[in-house]
C-alpha cells in the first residue's frame, strides 16, 4: 500500500510522493526555486532564446525549466541558475512546527 493510499494526511504533495523526509525536503526546495525562476524569467519579457543566453543555458533547457520539468534539474543547478538570474536565496533551518494530532474517525 502506498503512503497516499493509506489515508495518511501530508503537509505537501512532496511528503506524499517522496520515500523519505529528506527527499521531500529537497523536492520542496527544488520546486520553490523552479517556480521563482519561472516567474523571474517571465518578468524579463524576453524570448526563450534571449533568456536562455542570459542564463547561460540552451533554449531547450530553459523550456524544460519553464514547463516545470523538476526531475531534469538538481538543487545545485537551480541554485546556480537563480544566481545567474539575480535572485537572492535565503535558507531557513530549524525544527519543524508540531502539527496537531489528527482527529480519530
Amino acid at each position: 500500500m502506498t503512503k497516499a493510499a493509506s489515508g495518511a494526511r501530508f503537509a505537501s504533495v512532496w511528503d506524499a510522493l517522496s520515500d523519505t523526509p529528506e527527499e521531500a525536503a529537497t523536492m520542496k526546495l527544488r520546486s520553490a526555486l523552479l517556480m521563482a525562476l519561472g516567474q523571474e524569467i517571465k518578468r524579463w519579457n524576453l524570448t526563450q532564446v534571449a533568456a536562455a543566453k542570459r542564463l547561460g543555458v540552451t533554449q531547450p533547457r530553459l523550456n524544460k525549466l519553464l514547463k516545470g520539468h523538476i526531475n531534469d534539474f538538481s538543487l545545485d543547478s537551480l541554485v546556480d541558475l537563480a544566481g545567474r538570474a539575480g535572485l537572492e536565496i535565503a535558507v531557513k533551518v530549524g525544527r519543524p512546527k508540531a502539527r496537531p494530532a489528527a482527529k480519530a474517525a
